[in-house]
């Protein structure tokens, strides 16, 4: 296929993703993302499944799978704090932060944009315009929807569907110095911790720290309570101390102490003294809400949607890093073995738009058994 314009709505993972490998094949590319501050720090760690695995050693950042902590097995506790069960199942959570950083250093220089605020896309038969909340326009060939859960460009394909559905609960997430864990809890490192009955799912597990040590006493524990949210009180749970109100989630900081308070008497009462201590020992936890969105057309005529713009996975899956993997290696695949943009962007949704599917359904299987 000749050179494309191609510009990419979205700079986190499955931006980068898209724009280094497109970059690879020769296209003109630029990514542009809404924040002005970027997105270092914003996670904790991640499984290394295969398309994840596959796309680093494409873009020559293999060596990132390795910066992870080895959860050696699983437990279940009692909420008395016993161990009901043990399984073994050794699983490696790599380090959000450090994979971010090594993937983002490998875009080329000046073509990832901060502060760039796309609020709309005119999709066309020889192009799409993009729309910036300045007021500027710009012209491509094709513009790539790598926009998340908030997508702007997912609009434009799907007018008629593009809201995200609400599952019903929210996740509370703490992200803590493995120090900071007092010692009564310490039979929750080393390993996958969860308690779940009823109504109440929690787990939590160690990561690296946001630098990548590996090291005991160097590490963060990350812990994950599911807690059912009627909708009718969505608005006030991402409302913040400031009275700002956040469309998705409720950012770490932004909880008022008189909630802080609630959410450490509601551990005590509710989970295993472990997982109690956890809590408490989080001093600024985020909340992050559940929701679930398929896509009906993964494609416009100019347009194309990868990772989380398309189909919005429960995290229970484990799967929207390397959903969004797949997603940007088949549309590379497919543009580069066609001259025609508009058949290489049929073949890449009749590719992916099933495995979309499948991967939401999933989740929300999960997610029925998880609460």
């Amino acid at each position: 296929m000749r050179q494309l314009r191609i510009r990419i709505v979205g700079g986190s993972l499955a931006g980068l993703f898209a724009g280094i490998m497109l970059q690879q094949a020769g296209h003109d590319v630029c990514i542009y993302e809404r924040s002005k501050n970027g997105l270092a720090g914003r996670g904790a760690g991640l499984v290394g499944q295969s398309d994840l695995l596959r796309i680093l050693r494409l873009i020559g950042c293999e060596h990132v799978a390795h910066v992870g902590v080895v959860a050696k097995e699983r437990i279940y506790l009692n909420q008395d704090g016993s161990i009901v069960q043990t399984v073994s199942m050794p699983q490696t959570q790599i380090s959000w932060d450090v994979l971010f950083e090594t993937v983002a250093s490998r875009i080329a220089s000046g073509s990832y944009l901060l502060g760039r605020d796309v609020v709309d896309v005119a999709d066309g038969d020889r192009g799409a315009e993009l729309v910036f909340g300045d007021g500027t326009r710009e012209m491509a060939d094709l513009v790539i929807g790598a926009d998340g859960l908030g997508s702007v460009v997912r609009e434009v394909v799907n007018p008629d569907h593009f809201q995200n559905g609400y599952s019903g609960y929210v996740a509370w997430r703490g992200l803590i110095p493995e120090t900071s864990l007092p010692s009564a809890a310490a039979l929750l490192l080393d390993r996958f911790a969860f308690y779940v009955r009823p109504g109440v799912h929690v787990l939590g597990y160690l990561v690296p720290s946001s630098k990548g040590e590996m090291n005991a006493g160097s590490r963060r524990y990350n812990w994950v309570w599911y807690r059912k949210a009627p909708q009718s009180d969505l608005a006030d749970t991402f409302t913040d101390r400031d009275n700002r109100s956040h469309a998705f989630s409720l950012p770490r900081g932004g909880l008022s102490d008189d909630r802080l308070t609630a959410l450490r008497a509601d551990a005590r009462e509710m989970l295993p003294p472990q997982f109690a201590l956890a809590v408490e020992a989080e001093s600024s936890p985020s909340i992050q809400g559940i929701f679930d969105y398929e896509a009906s057309r993964m494609i416009g005529r100019s347009i194309a949607l990868v990772g989380d713009a398309a189909f919005v996975a429960r995290p229970h899956t484990a799967m929207g890093v390397s959903k969004a993997a797949g997603d940007v290696m088949a549309l590379v695949n497919f543009l580069s073995r066609e001259d025609d943009m508009f058949v290489a962007l049929r073949s890449y949704e009749a590719d992916r738009i099933v495995t979309g599917r499948e991967v939401v359904a999933y989740g929300r299987q999960l997610g029925a058994s998880a609460l």
